[in-house]
């Protein structure tokens, strides 16, 4: 069973950058300069660890005036397809939720628009390029 945590304490969020930097830095080849920006210090870091209490995906949540930023999702390419992306983003709207935020936003790599919309998000941008690679933004409503 995945067990999916904000991360509060120094070994959970080096764990959190460490997933973050072999996804985006090292696999998708993202600048470290910027994968890691100033929002760090306010954001809301998600860590999952599996059955071995390896860390195996990361995301970090900014809670904004009207809605709830969901970014940084990734999962090591080794644990992709057990739906661990699905939960942390569950758990992700599920704090927006607690905080009486009703609306989700993020900006998905476009070939992971499929994924999101089995989510309930739904584009509503035209396609744009950050660090490179091609994204759309997409939203979603929650409810309390």
């Amino acid at each position: 069973m995945m067990k999916i945590k904000i991360a509060k304490t120094k070994n959970e969020l080096n764990d959190v950058y460490a997933i973050r930097k072999k996804v985006f830095v090292d696999e998708q080849e993202v600048p470290l300069s910027i994968e890691i920006d100033e929002h760090e210090d306010l954001a809301i870091h998600f860590i999952c660890y599996n059955d071995n209490n390896e860390a195996v995906g990361a995301s970090r949540l900014r809670l904004l005036d009207t809605y709830g930023k969901l970014e940084r999702i990734c999962v090591l390419s080794t644990c992709r397809g057990q739906s661990i992306g699905k939960q942390i983003i569950q758990q992700m709207e599920e704090k927006i939720i607690e905080e009486n935020i009703t609306k989700a936003t993020l900006n998905a790599q476009t070939h992971a628009i499929d994924f999101y919309e089995k989510l309930g998000y739904t584009v509503v941008s035209e396609p744009f390029i950050d660090a490179g690679i091609p994204h759309v933004t997409m939203d979603k409503q929650l409810n309390n």
